[in-house]
């Protein structure tokens, strides 16, 4: 049985590592492109990194893009491998009556990444323009994306490995084709003015990256729970 812990020993090194170096006195981050080992494949799956493979041995300052871009790449995978090989049974598995499923997490940080995005970019949602709303058929409003649920909404979505990466990856997607040719003079547009500072486009999509991880997260732990349950 391969358990979370196992597993994270084979992990590749990430494609960017950093390293503080002086200038005029100033301390900056010089960031150092590496290409993961290409023998690892997480839980069977092709590395996801190796769709925006960067020269072996780079030395200099990326862009704004490629770093968000980077992010983004990440949570993907990690949405993937917390899924793989897991059955509705499993995906819908609740370490008790109030706990959150892997299914409904997934689903969820899918739906805030939609909504932000798309409201950031003046784009329709996946989620309702390619029909992932029926596809998923829960008894929720068009626009819900799982703040504020109960319990009860947690136990409705019950949505198998690949409608969940089917929709996670149409999302993907979409953000992909923004993020990559966003220059440095788009990110301090204001994007959400109910927020004291307002909310520009650099904030929202590190907050978007930032919220997927720490679910999928949440989700690896569960998988984790569930892997040992099989014995």
């Amino acid at each position: 049985m391969n358990h979370p812990a196992i597993l994270a020993q084979n992990r590749p090194k990430p494609l960017l590592t950093h390293d503080r170096a002086t200038r005029s006195g100033r301390s900056v981050i010089m960031y150092v492109i590496m290409k993961p080992n290409p023998s690892y494949t997480p839980l069977g799956l092709h590395d996801h990194v190796h769709d925006h493979e960067l020269e072996l041995g780079r030395v200099d300052s990326m862009t704004s893009a490629e770093i968000l871009v980077d992010g983004f790449m990440r949570v993907q995978e990690e949405v993937h491998a917390a899924v793989e090989g897991l059955s509705l049974e499993e995906l819908t598995f609740r370490v008790d009556e109030e706990a959150n499923s892997i299914s409904w997490v997934i689903w969820h940080l899918t739906r805030v990444q939609d909504d932000h995005v798309a409201d950031a970019f003046g784009l329709e949602q996946v989620w309702l323009r390619d029909g992932w709303q029926e596809r998923f058929g829960l008894p929720f409003s068009p626009d819900a994306h799982g703040y504020g649920q109960s319990s009860n909404d947690v136990a409705e979505v019950r949505a198998d490995k690949d409608i969940l990466t089917g929709y996670y990856d149409a999302v993907h997607a979409q953000t992909i084709q923004q993020v990559e040719k966003l220059t440095d003079a788009d990110l301090p547009r204001v994007v959400d003015q109910n927020w004291t500072p307002p909310v520009t486009l650099a904030v929202r999509l590190v907050s978007v990256i930032s919220d997927d991880l720490q679910h999928v997260g949440q989700a690896a732990f569960v998988r984790g729970v569930v892997l040992r349950r099989r014995g």
